[in-house]
């Protein structure tokens, strides 16, 4: 399977025609149609439901959204390992890929590439946010090149560095909400309330433990992936989001407060990067200025 013609399909994908993606990459419609049916013979399956002769819309196959997905990612590899060669002998510039959750960490990281750039302003950084399992899939496709991680970490794996400050616990709520008039919230505080909870596995066990319940015996009402969307469920009154500080900004006029839990839940977190990777000389800088801003910071 040619890189080429990977490109072609994600083209057809991409317009839902063959007419326009032919236009798009300045090839005949006939010569098109000959690729990607060779594609399909050489997989030995169908990717594309050709329209009919009225509407000519392209709809992908099963098989087709597979490829679509593993083609991009195929192709951003490729474009990366290019950048990264044609750049190695050269200047220090080039592209840092960092993937993370949501954490105040990211101003860590911020500093110590503000600090870096006034050195080396070739230096650009590209960062993909998700969850753990977002983090640690594109980490493990080569399409980052570092990222950010709480709690353990697979040491067979992975290299990691300790963050120097760990990210707390706590709820997220309407400053008119009863609770807000807590310092802190006990576990029993939450038992017959409507929460908004983190979909990540390691969270919910976090949450289990200091709850004192299993998550079947509580009214959870929703889950998120990132905290954001559930601050937009708590400032409508769905109900209290459990999360981690300093991601949701409660001053000034906003609707929402923060308070911690107690007994207090922290969580550590670690920049990680596979094991035996190759490093552009853009991405040795990095870590080596994270390195040596922690020890500083420490």
């Amino acid at each position: 399977m040619e890189l080429r013609v990977l490109g072609y399909f994600l083209a057809v994908a991409r317009e839902q025609s063959i007419v326009r993606a032919a236009k798009s990459l300045h090839l005949s419609q006939p010569t098109l149609s000959t690729q990607i049916k060779a594609m399909e013979d050489e997989l030995g399956k169908q990717l594309l439901v050709r329209g009919t002769k009225g509407t000519r819309k392209i709809t992908l196959t099963e098989e087709g959204m597979i490829l679509r997905k593993r083609a991009e990612e195929i192709l951003s590899l490729v474009q990366k390992t290019e950048r990264e060669i044609s750049l190695s002998d050269q200047t220090i510039v080039g592209d840092v890929y960092i993937g993370t959750g949501e954490t105040d960490a990211v101003r860590f990281i911020a500093k110590a590439a503000k600090e870096l750039y006034e050195v080396y302003p070739g230096i650009h950084y590209h960062i993909s946010s998700g969850n753990a399992e977002f983090v640690n899939e594109q980490l493990d496709k080569g399409l980052i090149d570092f990222g950010i991680v709480f709690g353990n970490v697979e040491h067979a794996k992975y290299h990691s560095l300790e963050l120097p400050f760990k990210d707390v616990w706590g709820v997220l709520m309407r400053q008119d909400s009863p609770l807000a008039a807590n310092e802190v919230i006990q576990p029993e505080d939450l038992w017959d309330k409507p929460l908004i909870i983190s979909n990540q596995d390691d969270s919910k066990a976090t949450l289990t433990e200091w709850m004192k319940k299993e998550l079947s015996e509580l009214e959870i009402v929703a889950t998120y992936n990132l905290l954001f969307n559930a601050s937009l469920m708590v400032e409508e009154g769905l109900g209290y989001a459990i999360g981690l500080d300093k991601i949701i900004n409660t001053s000034g006029n906003s609707k929402l407060c923060f308070r911690t839990l107690s007994p207090k839940r922290e969580a550590g977190m670690h920049i990680v990067w596979k094991k035996y990777q190759v490093f552009s000389k853009a991405s040795e800088k990095f870590i080596e200025k994270l390195k040596n801003y922690r020890e500083e910071f420490q």
